[in-house]
């Protein structure tokens, strides 16, 4: 059963200009994405930087509002509702941000930081949150002193820690993690990582994980949807990513990762160009400016998400494919 199902959602936003500061353009920064989520699963988004992948994690849980589009959480309509109707969802979906500093209050202490969110969706009575904050400290691998110290006081993994116990104060049951490692240290990275893992198995948790790193995704998650200009361009099950990914662009991400192996020579792939305007986007394919399998029709048309069996979906004219199993239209769901 999908816990979140995401249809068609459109974000764009506005550009002023001129004398009178009119709207002269906009920018779009997610374009007719559709996908779904299975509870108790975590999906990766990956992409280039300015691809949609954060603004698709704010939009799910209704930190940005949509140009169009809707969000459903185990079924029911939440795009639109009201402060006051979100509130219990609030508590039900929360996001762990890619910069730990700056996602929290300096002037707080960890402990203050933390009764906010309990106070707030009256998660345990008051006289419990004191014990509920300290446990929630040692969850995430700090020491229950902690909880009197400010934000400044800690290294950038202990800050992220923080965030997650914030994230996870609420009891949530969805957790958009946006890059949460992407800031952090290599030698943090893992640690923070194998924490999240942790306890996503430990509370159940079903994850949208936003990261630019195909390796961490393949890590860490269950799904993999590729991002290009706002657009889905693959989906596909992360394990043995390497020798699944079809579209030209996943098969670039992959071919630009760092190799494993000091005796592979391999060359790494680079893609020529830059990622087009999203304010001026091209027609058709999203990707055809950088596509070393361009053709005319890529030009003209934008691809549809096409089944190509074991849980593959792809949106590319150029991939050859003996047997089409289905073929749905441009944001059909992944």
């Amino acid at each position: 059963m999908a816990l979140i199902e995401i249809d068609n959602l459109v974000k764009h936003f506005p550009v002023r200009g001129g004398f009178l500061n009119r709207v002269v353009g906009k920018v779009h920064a997610v374009n007719g994405v559709s996908l779904a989520i299975e509870k108790g699963k975590t999906l990766g988004v990956v992409g280039e930087s300015g691809c949609g992948k954060s603004t698709l994690g704010k939009l799910v849980i209704r930190l940005l509002e949509p140009t169009s589009g809707s969000v459903r959480y185990e079924g029911k309509e939440i795009t639109g509702l009201s402060h006051a109707k979100m509130i219990p969802y609030r508590r039900k979906m929360q996001i762990v941000f890619q910069d730990p500093y700056s996602s929290l209050n300096p002037r707080l202490t960890v402990r203050a930081l933390l009764k906010e969110a309990l106070k707030l969706h009256r998660v345990v009575p008051p006289k419990e949150q004191d014990a509920y904050i300290e446990e929630l400290i040692r969850t995430v691998g700090l020491r229950p002193d902690a909880a009197d110290k400010f934000p400044h006081e800690f290294s950038g993994g202990q800050r992220q820690r923080i965030g997650i116990a914030r994230a996870l104060s609420t009891k949530p049951e969805f957790i958009v993690a946006d890059e949460p490692v992407s800031a952090l240290d290599v030698s943090i990275q893992a640690q923070v990582l194998n924490l999240m893992t942790d306890l996503k198995e430990k509370f159940g948790l079903t994850m949208l994980f936003i990261s630019h790193d195909l390796k961490v995704v393949e890590h860490f998650c269950d799904e993999v949807a590729v991002m290009y200009l706002g657009f889905v361009v693959e989906r596909l099950p992360a394990e043995n990513i390497h020798d699944r990914a079809e579209h030209p662009y996943t098969r670039a991400l992959l071919g630009a990762n760092p190799i494993d192996d000091p005796d592979d020579r391999r060359p790494l792939t680079v893609l020529q160009g830059d990622v087009p305007s999203p304010f001026n986007p091209p027609k058709g394919c999203p990707f055809q400016t950088r596509c070393p399998k361009v053709m005319d029709r890529c030009r003209r048309e934008m691809p549809p998400l096409e089944d190509r069996g074991e849980g593959r979906k792809v949106a590319c004219w150029a991939v050859e494919d003996e047997s089409p199993m289905k073929a749905e239209p441009a944001g059909a769901k992944a």
